[in-house]
């Protein structure tokens, strides 16, 4: 299953990445996915609300929140934000499930 991790460097990793401008952060978080038995797709780094990460990976659906969990807990960024991304097969398969069952749910009030 894919996932898309977003979040932003703290102040005191963005004063790190400055002194040490060579620092790669993908190595690292591809580490931390491997670890957990994923694969990294993409890696970029993002300005918008602020200097920060975009991750793109591939890991099953206990490792995927687990990997997240680990980064919000690191001191090093906040804002960390999962999601999981679907294939177009997937979402054809999501629509064809939810046309099947409409019937079956009634909204509060009615």
């Amino acid at each position: 299953m894919l996932f898309c991790l977003t979040a932003s460097y703290a102040p005191h990793a963005l004063n790190a990445m400055r002194e040490n401008p060579t620092t790669n952060r993908r190595d690292a978080v591809e580490q931390l996915v491997n670890a957990a038995g994923g694969k990294l797709v993409a890696f970029y780094s993002t300005i918008a609300k602020g200097p920060g990460a975009l991750v793109i990976f591939d890991a099953d659906p206990v490792a995927a929140p687990a990997i997240t969990a680990i980064a919000a807990s690191s001191d090093g960024v906040h804002n960390v934000k999962m999601m999981r991304l679907f294939s177009q097969d997937e979402v054809v398969a999501i629509r064809q499930k939810a046309k099947q069952i409409q019937g079956s749910y009634k909204a509060p009030g009615h």
